[in-house]
């Protein structure tokens, strides 16, 4: 009888995620399950070894890569932003003593985890073939590149076999232009690594400064890490699982941008699966005026009142290409906060400076900062700090920001934090 019983909760409940209306959750809720999710609530952790970040990047799925280093790179500021003993040291000791991570192309550079190798694995055996819609054209092209461009793949490959090399080191390598995001030199040679890249042939083994140190996979990956091919709708069902996971709330286009950007193919019918089997439901956020349906887990649908009842706000310095602002549209729904990477844009069109680190306090924003390291005389310039709206007369957060940049200073061996330019009046005799 109890088994009929619990066959019959599991069908109504199927039955209520497919057929009542989306369940309301109300804004604040979804930004501490987002803030929560992305392990910027509470104490900041403290961890033993390199091996104590995995846990780590497995929630937040990736790390996003950026060696530019105006302050530091952005991925060891975005460890710095969670993990209070943090050093760059146990981040090299994860790519090249226990390879616990890898550097992948996303199309974003990346680090993931070594045991997701099958999702990544899956993708790369389908290469180009395995690119949605959302790529444009470029599957057909980058087809047509491996195919009319054999020979020379071959080649890489054979001269790789004598040991790791950077793109410069390669005979053929000729620079012919610049890549398609403008920031780095492009060859023949370095068009056919990124195509051998995406389909797990080569791999980034080591750098030289800013330099990529290309090896065969073979030779790196280690012995434990699982090589096996999973059916396309079961590699759209786990990085769906965890693109929700990190985000706590997203729509279809959020989680297609985030884990793994731009892959899915059949992403309506993964999810209209999890609706049916209960993995996931339906949700309204009561201040997001959009049509687009919304989505979280269960699983933390059922701890709502759990994750708002412990919530504890923290400060913290994001840094400009942080998981918890991934993807401009999403950060301006969820949490009222336009973040533009101005570095990008000419000088005269930038608002609030070059190198913009948010400030995250709670389950808001509330402000930003622009900052860079003076190596030689070991300072970090502040070079303006700007309150969200109102946020500097509402919170007295001003000795917090202070101390959290002194701890930035002290990660990037800055001996002295140096405040160069504007600071909002009800921060400045905190921030000095």
């Amino acid at each position: 009888m109890s088994l009929l019983l619990d066959a019959w909760r599991t069908f109504l409940i199927t039955q209520s995620n497919n057929v009542n209306e989306p369940e309301t959750v109300p804004v604040g809720v979804a930004r501490k399950l987002a803030v929560t999710k992305q392990h910027l609530s509470g104490k900041l952790m403290h961890v033993g070894s390199a091996n104590d970040l995995t846990p780590l990047v497995r929630d937040l799925g990736y790390i996003q890569w950026d060696p530019v280093s105006v302050v530091a790179p952005s991925h060891l500021i975005s460890f710095w932003s969670r993990v209070e003993n943090f050093r760059q040291p146990m981040l090299e000791d994860m790519l090249w003593k226990e390879k616990s991570v890898f550097e992948h192309w996303n199309p974003i550079a990346t680090l993931g985890l070594t045991e997701d190798y099958p999702i990544y694995y899956s993708l790369m055996m389908d290469y180009p073939e395995s690119l949605s819609g959302s790529w444009g054209n470029y599957m057909k092209s980058a087809r047509e590149e491996i195919r009319s461009n054999a020979k020379l793949l071959q080649r890489i490959q054979d001269e790789l076999k004598a040991g790791p090399k950077a793109i410069s080191e390669f005979p053929k390598h000729r620079k012919t232009g610049r890549s398609g995001n403008g920031w780095s030199a492009e060859s023949k040679v370095s068009r056919m690594i990124y195509h051998l890249h995406m389909s797990g042939k080569v791999m980034v083994v080591g750098h030289r400064g800013n330099q990529n140190v290309w090896g065969l996979s073979e030779h790196f990956l280690p012995d434990w890490a699982n090589r096996a091919v999973l059916p396309q709708e079961e590699v759209e069902r786990l990085t769906a699982i965890r693109a929700l996971g990190a985000l706590g709330t997203a729509t279809l286009a959020e989680i297609n941008f985030y884990f793994v950007r731009g892959r899915y193919r059949n992403l309506r019918k993964v999810i209209s699966g999890m609706l049916s089997d209960g993995t996931a439901r339906r949700v309204r956020i009561d201040e997001i005026k959009v049509k687009e349906e919304r989505y979280m887990l269960e699983s933390d649908f059922e701890t709502l009142d759990a994750v708002t009842d412990s919530f504890e706000p923290r400060l913290s310095l994001i840094s400009p290409f942080d998981n918890v602002i991934s993807g401009r549209e999403r950060t301006r729904r969820i949490f009222g906060f336009d973040y533009i990477h101005e570095q990008f844009l000419p000088k005269e069109k930038r608002t609030y400076g070059t190198y913009v680190i948010p400030i995250l306090w709670g389950d808001s924003f509330a402000g930003r900062l622009d900052a860079s390291l003076d190596r030689k005389n070991k300072l970090l310039k502040v070079n303006s700090v700007h309150s969200e709206g109102n946020a500097a007369e509402k919170l007295n957060i001003g000795n917090e920001i202070a101390n959290e940049l002194e701890r930035l200073a002290e990660f990037v061996g800055a001996e002295e934090v140096a405040y160069t330019g504007v600071v909002p009046g009800p921060w400045r005799n905190s921030l000095h």
